[in-house]
Formats: structure tokens, sequence, C-alpha cells
């Protein structure tokens, strides 16, 4: 039963779709920004190339070699088991960190498309329709002039209710007494 509980858990769960819709309005927020990144790199570019023509590439080469031999120099063979496994247990603690980190983002994420999904549609506010969910589960949606005309009618439509909870509790009696 747990595994069909899950699986009912998974196909109904909005928040995949929540966090589709929110990546979606965050792209388009940045692909609002483009433009001005296009003129800022179009007024730098000029001067950044200039400036890497008149390096000198013996220069580079030498301050490079330098960091090389400098990085280099500082390895201790002796000690490079332990740096390693040193590194593989940060990489592990840093591994977590990323993967609490991406949680926390895609919750975000998932809340943000959920209020843009909210915008695009117009809706009401949840509390709103939670409220009206937990007073009439059943209810649909209906116009005003149908909504007055079921008012008219609800007399009528308490004793076919009635019935059927009489039906039913009857049923389950019967079943609980074998």
């Amino acid at each position: 039963m747990a595994i069909a509980d899950d699986l009912k858990k998974t196909l109904t769960d909005p928040t995949p779709l929540y966090f589709a819709a929110g990546t979606a309005d965050l792209a388009v927020q940045q692909a609002k920004k483009v433009p001005d990144l296009i003129e800022q790199l179009r007024a730098e570019a000029p001067a950044r190339i200039e400036a890497v023509k008149n390096t000198d590439p013996k220069a580079v080469q030498e301050a490079v070699t330098a960091k090389f031999n400098e990085v280099l120099g500082a390895i201790d063979p002796k000690k490079l088991g332990e740096t390693a496994q040193d590194l593989a247990l940060r990489g592990v603690g840093v591994a977590a960190e990323y993967a609490v980190r991406a949680k926390e983002t895609y919750d975000k994420v998932a809340v943000h498309g959920e209020q843009a999904v909210r915008n695009w549609r117009g809706d009401v506010s949840a509390e709103i329709v939670d409220i009206a969910v937990a007073v009439e589960p059943e209810a649909e949606p209906v116009s005003e002039p149908v909504a007055e005309a079921a008012a008219d009618e609800k007399p009528a439509a308490k004793k076919p209710a009635a019935r059927k909870s009489t039906a039913k509790k009857a049923t389950v009696t019967a079943d609980d007494a074998s």
C-alpha cells in the first residue's frame, strides 16, 4: 500500500510543475537584462582587446612558469596521501552541502513558480480556494444565475443525499458484522 500511496503523492504533487514555471519566469527576467549586458560589453570590448594586444607574451609565460614552480615546490610527497584523503573528505562535505542548497533552491524556485502561475492566471488567493474546498469539497464553480437556481432547489437535493448516507451506513454495518 505504501508504494501506491507514494505513487499517488508523486503523480499529484504540483511542485515539479511549479518549479518549471518558476524556472521559466526567472529565465524571462534574466533575458530582459541581456540587451543592457550586450551594450556594456560593446562599450568595454575595445579597451579589453587593446589590453590583450599590448600584453607581452614573454611576461605572461614567465608569470605562469613562476606560479607553476611555486605550486610544484609546495607539494611534499610524504603528505600527498594525507592531503588526498583530506580532499576526499572535504569533497563529501561539500557535496552534502550542495545537496542541501540544491533542495532549498528547488523549493524557492517552486514557490516563485506557484506565484508566477497565479499571476499568469489571475487567480484568487489560495486561502479563498482552500476555504471553499473545506466548506464544500465536491462543489463545482457555477455562474451566478445557475447558483441562484441551485439555491432554490436545495431542499429537494437534501432528500437523495440523506438516502445515500443511510444506505452507506447500513452497508458498512453489515460488513462489520460478518
